[in-house]
């Protein structure tokens, strides 16, 4: 049986072994979740970067530019870091350049793996399925926040190591806890997570439409991944 495991913050990736596994990539509010939808909805594919710079430039290479730091929309960009603002369609057609405070700087961090997927709750079941016929070992990689723990992120790992436990075994102390906490709560995410400092963060910018789209489980049938030239793109 093939193994899962859980970092809990990019700080914290250099004592895991990438080489030869699939590293899935966790933000949950909101980054991760946003990459979905943008993929579901009909953009073309997304280019991420760690840092503010580097993306904007991308304007003048006929990219939309979405950058986001600390929760708000980074100066000089046109989108943020809002799942709901590509739902119906509302981007289809583009080619988006992103960066966010957290979740684009996991990305950067997971190169190295054999594959690196983008995990979300509105996509977790087609996620589990792609996992599983691949037949490797797996790194839940949390993005967290600012290099800290966090309590979504962390337990949207907990769900996925729940879910591919007829083909991955938790062998590790932190898969271990969060697979646990995932029974006990998972039954009332919503409510759960509205503990989540991250979640009161959010709730104070007025946006709870993107919180309650976030903890919505299998919205889509797809999976995201980053190719070999390092866009995000849908399968």
């Amino acid at each position: 049986m093939h193994q899962v495991e859980i970092c809990f913050s990019p700080d914290l990736i250099q004592h895991h072994e990438l080489e030869g596994k699939i590293v899935v990539v966790v933000d949950i509010f909101r980054a991760t979740s946003t990459m979905v939808a943008a993929l579901a909805n009909g953009v073309k594919r997304i280019l991420p970067f760690a840092d503010l710079e580097s993306c904007r430039v991308m304007q003048d290479q006929g990219y939309r530019i979405a950058g986001e730091r600390n929760g708000h929309t980074a100066p000089g960009f046109e989108l943020g870091n809002s799942p709901v603002a590509f739902l119906n369609d509302a981007y289809a057609g583009i080619q988006l350049a992103m960066t966010t405070t957290n979740g684009t700087q996991a990305i950067e961090k997971s190169k190295g793996a054999a594959e690196i997927l983008i995990g979300a709750f509105p996509n977790l079941q087609a996620t589990v399925a792609y996992i599983q016929a691949q037949q490797k070992d797996v790194l839940i990689h949390c993005a967290g926040w600012k290099g800290r723990f966090n309590l979504e992120d962390s337990l949207y790992a907990g769900a996925l190591v729940k879910s591919l436990e007829s083909s991955h075994s938790a062998v590790e102390d932190g898969a271990l806890a969060m697979k646990s906490l995932f029974e006990r709560e998972g039954h009332r995410l919503k409510e759960y997570l509205s503990q989540a400092s991250h979640a009161k963060r959010l709730q104070n910018h007025g946006i709870e439409k993107d919180i309650e789209f976030c903890l919505t489980y299998d919205l889509y049938d797809l999976v995201v991944k980053v190719d070999q030239n390092g866009f995000l793109v849908s399968i």
